[in-house]
């Protein structure tokens, strides 16, 4: 005798697993795509700083007191003063978002090409909002102020000396995400001024490309 009792259950089951399995590669396609959209929204976002071009115009930079400096495209630049040493850079952001700079560090050694880069507990934070936008030229800016400190002695003669600087920038998307650290080299020019060139990229929000 057919047990249609049973019958009925298991074809009622095998239709729940099937409904479960379709389920689930529903959920699954839904995630990727919500994970390909985010990622494609994210890419939107992100900024990428480098030097500015040569041809670029100069930043005329002022300071809180009242000091005064002028970047000029591709390069930067470093005055002693009395009471503090002007630092700039003239930039340029080649990424799809605005950039927001967060700190900087500043480095009197040239660290080798794959160095890790350095704690973000050791990045001065700036005293006023910088912002880079999308495919134009903006600027960094950054001042030591105790002649005391041994890295105000340091950077006050390495300047005198025409000596090379290392500076790496924090910065941005302007959602506060997706952070990045730049490495940014300062070469001395036989006029006076300073070349400026970038050789590395960290990210610390996502994984790097390399």
């Amino acid at each position: 005798m057919v047990d249609w009792v049973t019958i009925s259950s298991l074809a009622t089951a095998g239709g729940t697993l099937a409904l479960a399995a379709s389920t689930f590669a529903s959920v699954r396609s839904a995630n990727r795509a919500a994970r390909a959209a985010e990622r494609s929204l994210l890419a939107g976002l992100r900024p990428l700083l480098v030097p500015s071009h040569l041809h670029d115009p100069p930043e005329k930079i002022r300071f809180v007191d009242d000091k005064w400096v002028v970047a000029p495209g591709g390069g930067g630049a470093a005055e002693v003063g009395e009471e503090a040493i002007y630092l700039a850079l003239s930039l340029r952001n080649v990424g799809n978002g605005i950039a927001v700079l967060h700190g900087w560090r500043l480095s009197l050694e040239q660290p080798p090409g794959a160095t890790s880069p350095p704690p973000v507990s050791e990045f001065q934070r700036l005293t006023r909002d910088l912002y880079v936008p999308v495919s134009d030229t903006g600027f960094w800016q950054g001042a030591l102020r105790d002649p005391n400190a041994p890295e105000f002695r340091s950077a006050r003669a390495a300047i005198a000396s025409r000596q090379p600087l290392t500076v790496h920038l924090l910065y941005g998307d302007y959602e506060g995400g997706q952070r990045v650290i730049s490495r940014f080299s300062m070469m001395p020019r036989q006029d006076d001024a300073w070349i400026a060139m970038a050789s590395r990229h960290w990210n610390l929000d996502r994984a790097d490309p390399r």
